[in-house]
């Protein structure tokens, strides 16, 4: 049996090594990971919206048929249904690729894969260069860490503030009804 000599530094060079592509890979699936969530928040962001907009198409004119001079309702139609509008821009934006250019070709990049390494051939030889040079991999692997990053905090972001507007819509929907139950009574 062959045994390791743990004092040798390559060895623990090695080990060191393993450490950190494990880290880094795990930072990037934990980045892809937000991004997916983000993107599943504003799918049921949107599922909601179609709900409440059956349903508010369905009912109102029912409402609005109380109180035809009632303004203060067609104003708080209004102020939900521009909301809404602003609310669903802002979720289907967190699906929208926004992927910028500016950046260093990188051979963890699917768009430069394909478009910046010339043919399969190329880009097998490059990826197989970058993989066994440990300055370069890390850099590549920072690298595209600090893009999905980016596009991870743009999608939240997005999020967030249809989130916000659909906060305030759904005030204005509970006022309405509740404008509308007084004004029917």
């Amino acid at each position: 049996m062959k045994t390791q000599n743990l004092s040798n530094p390559d060895h623990l060079k090695n080990k060191h090594t393993d450490d950190l592509i494990d880290h880094y890979w795990g930072s990037i699936n934990y980045v892809s990971s937000l991004i997916k969530a983000s993107e599943i928040k504003a799918g049921l962001i949107l599922s909601f919206y179609g709900i409440l907009l059956n349903f508010a198409y369905n009912y109102m004119e029912t409402v609005l048929a109380y109180a035809p001079n009632a303004k203060f309702l067609y104003g708080l139609s209004a102020l939900w249904f521009v909301t809404t509008l602003v609310s669903i821009y802002y979720s289907v934006l967190c699906f929208m690729p926004r992927i910028e250019a500016n950046y260093e070709k990188n051979i963890f990049f699917f768009g430069d894969v394909i478009s910046k390494f010339g043919n399969v051939k190329q880009f097998a030889k490059t990826f197989h260069e970058v993989s066994t040079d440990e300055d370069q991999l890390f850099d590549q692997l920072g690298q595209q860490i600090f893009i999905i990053s980016k596009i991870a905090a743009l999608k939240f972001s997005n999020v967030n503030k249809s989130l916000r507007f659909l906060a305030i819509g759904l005030f204005c929907l509970l006022t309405l009804i509740a404008s509308y139950l007084v004004v029917k009574v």
